[in-house]
């Protein structure tokens, strides 16, 4: 991902994120005749036995990848993420029943909205502001529905920057979680949820498809009969995802994402990537008086760095003098403003290394 080399810029985009430029290339290489079918992925029928063996080998390595126990189904569903919100609820609950949702910020907010119209609600707040920053309130402190389904988390809140560093305790086997921004960046216990939800376009692969993972001994208790063909759990993965026209491109791009990640060493070597590229720039962040985190230390997310200028109407000079620089997408979110470097796998170390030259040179220059 070296400019100079490959003329593409150093991606910092919250999503549609960046994608391994080894990936890339090689669908480059592969988009006129994939596999020597003499036609692209894009063109091959998906009941072919050359598509099933193309979406077995991406489940196996993703298996392999979060080791995946063989009570889980793997699912590649049309859309996004959003359309896990409606669902989630769709198929767990029934209209007596209630699940917990942590209320963290804006794609929390809208999870919980689509919710309330499929059971009972039970909201609790997991953000507080201190004098150390914005953080996650000590669950300790949380008052949750015992008799709930389940408990919906985000398990990193890439706006502002917010991230679990481990799965809450209470609901243990019953979590579901919005992963989006950082599924494969680290190891998971899958047996500590029910669901895990994630939109391909942060660590996954190109948007328009979403990851699903969850426990197939759930299907009988959910609520079917109520609920469209295209989204009942049990039905896809009855069908092994091919129920209707599966999003083919997608899930090609995630096969190699997959076989770069195992290539890579695995998502115990991406942690430590992605250990060591946030440490580096939060590093630079607290030692200087011009930048600021507003994330307290104890739950800064490892994918999404936000910071802020001292001077805030130096934005749109910072933002120009980046992208001219080769860095872009570091404008943060319009809740939040300031500027945001998400580093998720597909950013190397080199790129963190020059956002952190540019920012030195910035302050120094003004």
């Amino acid at each position: 991902m070296n400019k100079a080399v490959n003329n593409r810029s150093f991606n910092f985009s919250a999503g549609p994120a960046a994608i391994p430029t080894e990936v890339l290339q090689r669908a480059q290489a592969e988009l006129l005749n994939w596999n020597q079918q003499g036609c692209s992925v894009m063109e091959l029928g998906h009941r072919t036995p050359q598509f099933q063996a193309l979406l077995d080998q991406t489940e196996a390595d993703l298996r392999q990848l979060l080791k995946v126990p063989e009570h889980y189904k793997v699912l590649f569903l049309h859309g996004s993420a959003s359309h896990q919100f409606a669902m989630v609820p769709m198929n767990f609950l029934a209209p007596n029943d209630s699940a917990n949702y942590l209320e963290q910020a804006h794609w929390s907010k809208k999870a919980i909205k689509e919710a309330q119209a499929f059971g009972t609600i039970h909201v609790q707040t997991a953000f507080e502001q201190t004098d150390a920053g914005l953080g996650i309130v000590s669950e300790s402190n949380w008052q949750l529905d015992d008799s709930a389904k389940y408990l919906h988390f985000t398990s990193n809140e890439t706006i502002v920057g917010v991230q679990f560093s481990q799965e809450p305790q209470q609901f243990r086997g019953k979590l579901v979680c919005d992963m989006c921004s950082d599924i494969l960046s680290r190891p998971i216990d899958i047996e500590q949820y029910a669901l895990i939800y994630a939109g391909a376009q942060k660590n996954i692969g190109p948007s328009g498809m979403t990851l699903v993972i969850v426990r197939e001994d759930l299907f009988e208790q959910m609520q079917t009969q109520r609920v469209p063909s295209l989204y009942q759990y049990p039905l896809m993965a009855k069908h092994g995802s091919l129920y209707n026209t599966p999003p083919s491109f997608g899930i090609y791009l995630a096969g190699l994402v997959f076989q770069w990640l195992l290539e890579q060493g695995g998502v115990e070597a991406m942690e430590k990537r992605n250990q060591q590229k946030a440490q580096m720039l939060y590093d630079f962040i607290d030692s200087s008086d011009f930048y600021h985190s507003p994330v307290a230390a104890d739950s800064r997310s490892l994918m999404n760095v936000a910071f802020t200028l001292r001077q805030p109407e130096l934005d749109p000079m910072f933002l120009e003098q980046a992208k001219a620089a080769g860095l872009t997408a570091l404008k943060g979110h319009r809740d939040f403003g300031g500027m945001r470097a998400s580093l998720y796998n597909a950013m190397p170390i080199e790129g963190v290394k020059k956002l952190i030259d540019f920012m030195k040179g910035f302050e120094a220059n003004l």
